[in-house]
């Protein structure tokens, strides 16, 4: 095979997954449809401390396949670095992100490069993300299953409306190249969690810069993966925090589409109405939100949206806002 034509890359952001990432592997040995087209995989090690990097090292050791199986170590830790060096590293156009507990169907790998082939204007597609539970979750959990990547959206392609200002995750997200290239700064603000920062939204920040740039960003149900979600994800002690991250961050991916000069007026405009939320909210659930988990974290949620210019402007993440918007691989 020439390894200089490469159709579709699939990178795989790892840190400390030894566990998980086997599975993962051997679920990519068993794609089906791929033989009229030639992919890679690239596993990005995001400096783990565990042994990650002899794991995929057995597996090159036995690697009988058409397509590659690379290792790259990336030493500053966060998704966004570890993203970036993929970009750097694919040598396909389309580029499929999956986490290392992301688990696909055997024909994954074919439906998500048709699906890019066939429209050139598209940036980003996901899957559609079905939950993989350990133990089944509380009932009322359905109303925040879309910020642990799950993502059910019926069995019909759509295309992400640029004003309802909804964007997919990052898991089974396939990005066309030239997109990234274009659109996303060498330097975003988010990095994604790390070093015990749960800081997060990386992901809606960089697919924010593919959108403003003009790319469709779409949902691609015939792309199926099964997100692994252990029962310590389901815990207050991992939520909570979890939730404050993705609130501290919206600042940053609500004032990507906004000029610098309008800023100050629209941070007023949710600062309103991330208060009306806060107060609805109480109104709604009362002393629920002790007790009850999904009201916790969603109300931990409102309030760190409604904190969140104030303590990122604190804690130094806004000095660069006036970044270049080239990301460097021209």
């Amino acid at each position: 095979m020439n390894t200089l034509n490469i159709d579709f890359t699939i990178a795989i952001p790892t840190y400390n997954a030894s566990v998980r990432l086997p599975e993962l592997l051997e679920r990519l040995q068993q794609q089906k449809n791929t033989e009229h087209f030639s992919w890679e995989i690239l596993v990005i090690d995001n400096n783990s401390t565990d042994n990650t990097a002899e794991i995929v090292k057995n597996y090159q050791a036995n690697w009988h396949y058409p397509y590659a199986l690379k290792y790259y170590f990336e030493p500053k830790q966060g998704a966004a670095y570890a993203r970036k060096h993929a970009i750097k590293e694919a040598k396909g156009e389309l580029i499929g992100f999956l986490d290392d507990d992301n688990y696909p169907e055997p024909d994954w790998v074919a439906q998500a490069y048709i699906f890019g082939k066939q429209n050139p204007q598209i940036g980003a597609y996901a899957s559609q993300i079905h939950p993989a539970w350990e133990v089944e979750p509380p009932t009322n959990f359905q109303r925040i299953t879309p910020f642990l990547a799950i993502t059910e959206r019926g069995d019909i392609p759509l295309l992400y409306d640029k004003t309802k200002k909804l964007l997919p995750p990052s898991a089974g997200l396939v990005i066309r190249k030239q997109a990234w290239i274009n659109s996303v700064p060498e330097k975003p603000i988010l990095t994604g969690r790390a070093n015990g920062n749960m800081l997060t939204g990386e992901d809606i920040e960089m697919l924010s810069y593919i959108q403003k740039a003009g790319w469709e960003i779409w949902y691609n149900p015939r792309m199926e993966i099964y997100h692994q979600i252990p029962k310590w994800r389901l815990s207050k002690d991992y939520l909570i925090p979890f939730f404050r991250g993705i609130g501290l961050s919206r600042y940053v991916t609500r004032m990507v589409d906004i000029q610098p000069w309008a800023r100050p007026f629209f941070s007023i405009i949710y600062i309103i109405n991330d208060l009306r939320k806060i107060l609805l909210h109480l109104i709604k659930h009362r002393f629920a939100v002790k007790k009850e988990l999904v009201a916790a974290c969603e109300l931990q949620l409102f309030i760190s949206s409604l904190i969140s210019p104030f303590y990122l402007w604190k804690n130094g993440y806004l000095k660069s806002e006036g970044r270049s918007q080239s990301s460097g691989y021209e």
